[in-house]
Formats: structure tokens, sequence, C-alpha cells
């Protein structure tokens, strides 16, 4: 007997997602508008990686307070100090700028901020990065992302049209944008982790917008005269039962992760967990409505001539359409190429072959009698 699942997603659904696209568009722009807000107002909360300095985390033989030890070792004089709670209630974390005289300063302020700490105090991990590291990683952060997009672009422009391209990378930047306005808006780390799961991000979201727009261009195919807005929704639920999988494979392995992986990981799988969300929404809000905004081809069927195939002379791939008769009412196309794809083939009927009639009335000539002998 065979395992059945518990739970099936319906084959065939027929939701209006195009009919919402313009509200969407609104709230992603007001979205975007605020993160280019937000980082001129407060930037984002660098990380160790690409400020430099120290991070130092330790675990206290009790609970710690994070602001009576600020104010302790505000007065050891290695520069302003950052202490937070990292995961447990006796584990800190706790980072202070690049130190004059290299390395070693660095090394001795962070004995001086070890001394100053309960006693019992026990350095469970070091960082040290330089002024000149952390602006290279910087930089390397930056060109990974947008060499990210403009690959990405090209091959979507190769696979498909320059439309497309141009829908794809506008909503890859929709996502990245609005994962990094939430980061600026919560003050969240934004570290090497966080660039990682952008990129992440990236080719998650555009391997689900080319899903779409595969079927997009395999319905534009098929349905030449359907309005585009409605091929855009036959598209987008045709593949919803894949996207909701996929995406519900993720969150599965992200969760947990989320939950047990620690404080160390947090703040990646956070990230992995909000771009999923939001690269599906843009896949199918962003990405496939865009299409309507800035138009596409509609005829993929590589054919050269209206009527005409390549290698079909045009006398026999063009046929002049049947007349309608005048008492007959119409049908509009967008109903009828909306269910019947317009390239299946015309088969044509076989004419009878014409039978010769006789007239009415028609009589044989008499025939000679059998048996009659020969004139002489």
């Amino acid at each position: 007997m065979l395992l059945k699942p518990l739970f099936r997603l319906p084959q065939k659904t027929n939701f209006h997602f195009v009919k919402y696209f313009k509200v969407c568009f609104a709230l992603s722009i007001i979205g975007i508008v605020g993160t280019v807000v937000l980082l001129f107002i407060q930037g984002l909360n660098f990380g160790i990686d690409f400020k430099g300095g120290t991070l130092m985390q330790v675990q206290t033989p009790t609970a710690a307070e994070a602001a009576k030890l600020r104010t302790t070792l505000t007065e050891i004089g290695v520069g302003e100090i950052q202490i937070q709670n990292f995961g447990k209630d006796d584990e800190l974390l706790i980072r202070f700028p690049e130190q004059e005289g290299g390395p070693e300063a660095q090394k001795v302020a962070a004995d001086k901020v070890l001394a100053a700490l309960p006693q019992g105090t026990k350095e469970l991990r070091r960082e040290q990065v330089g002024s000149t590291v952390s602006k290279e990683l910087i930089n390397s952060a930056i060109w990974a992302l947008v060499l990210a997009n403009l690959g990405i672009f090209a091959y979507v422009w190769f696979r498909f049209e320059w439309q497309f391209a141009l829908g794809a990378i506008i909503a890859l930047v929709h996502d990245v944008m609005i994962t990094i306005g939430l980061w600026s808006l919560f003050g969240l780390d934004f570290d090497l982790t966080i660039v990682a799961a952008l990129l992440t991000i990236l080719g998650y979201s555009i391997n689900d917008t080319v899903v779409i727009y595969d079927r997009i261009r395999e319905n534009l195919r098929r349905y030449k005269k359907m309005p585009l807005p409605q091929l855009l929704d036959l598209s987008v639920n045709e593949t919803m039962s894949r996207t909701i999988m996929t995406v519900a494979t993720v969150l599965m392995a992200l969760i947990p992760l989320y939950i047990f992986g620690g404080e160390v990981i947090r703040g990646f799988t956070f990230a992995m967990i909000f771009g999923t969300l939001i690269g599906t929404y843009s896949s199918v809000y962003i990405a496939a409505p865009f299409l309507i905004l800035i138009g596409v081809k509609r005829d993929w069927s590589g054919v050269e001539k209206a009527g005409a195939k390549p290698g079909v002379p045009a006398s026999k791939a063009a046929k002049p359409a049947p007349s309608r008769p005048e008492n007959r009412p119409a049908v509009e196309a967008s109903e009828a190429d909306a269910f019947e794809p317009t390239d299946t083939p015309e088969v044509e009927t076989p004419t009878p072959a014409r039978v010769a009639t006789k007239p009415s009335g028609y009589r044989p000539p008499a025939g000679r009698k059998a048996g009659r002998g020969k004139r002489r």
C-alpha cells in the first residue's frame, strides 16, 4: 500500500496577483526610500570586520550587568566601548576601537579590559581587525554584490530578453535594499556573515524568478492573444505549488538553525529567513508584474512573418480566415485564447469524391436482342 501525503497542495489555483501589483509597487518604493533615509540618518551598525578594532566574547562567573560594566570599562582609557549580552546572561560581547601603536597596543588594551572585568571571567574568543583590512573587506563586499547582480543580469538577458533581465535586477536590488533597511532600523550587527547571507538571498531569489519567467515565456508561445495581465496570473498560479514547497523546505532548515544554532550564526540565519520571504514576494509581485510596465515580446514561436514559419512557403503557411456568418455572435479573442492554445495544428477534412449523377427521366438506349442473326 502506497503512503499518501498528509497534506497536498492544490494543483490548480486562480489567485489574481497582478490585480494588486500597483499597491505592492508603492509599498516597495516606500520601503526603499525609507532604507535610503535610514542609511543617511543613522547608517549601519558595522561589525568588527568593517569597522576595525577588537572584539572579545567573555563569560562572567555570575549574571553580568552590561550597564554597570560599561561604566567601569570606560575609565580604563581604551576609547569608546560597546558591551552587550550575547546569548546567555553570563556572556558578554565587548568591542573597542583600534589603538594607536599597532597590534601590540591592541593586545595591551585587550588585556586591560580583561583585567577590569570581575574576577573569574573567562575569555571565550578574541578578534582583531586593523583599519586597512576593514577597508579592504568593505570594498570586497561591495564588489561582490555588484558583480553578482551584473552576472545575473547578463544570464537572464541571454536566456530571455532585456525586459526580463531588467525586471529581475530590480527585484534583486529591492531584496538587498529592504534587508539592509531592516538591519539599519533595528541596529543589528552588519558584518561579513550578513554579506554572505545577502549573496545567498540573491541566488535564491533569482532562482524563483527564473522559474516564473520560464513559465511566462512558455505561455507566451501558447497563448499569443491572451492579455498580458491574465497571462502573468496564469503563469504565477501554475508555479505556485513549486514556490510554496521550496519556501517551506528552506524555512524548515533555517528556523531550527536560528533557534538552536547559537548567537554566532543567529544574524546570518535571521537574514536568510527574512531574505527568503522577501525574495519570494519580489518574484511574484515585483519581477513578474514589471513586464506590464515596459512591455514584452509576445511572439516567442520563431515566426518570421505573420502566418509564415521558417522553411515554409508563404502561400502554404498563410490561409484566409473563414468568413463568419452575420447572425452568429462573435466570441472575444481573450476568452477563446485563455484556454485554447493558438499553436495547435489545423487538420483539413478531406472532401468527398464527386459522384456522377444522372438526369431525371433518363432511359438507356434499347439494345439488340440476343440471338438475332447478322445482316446479310
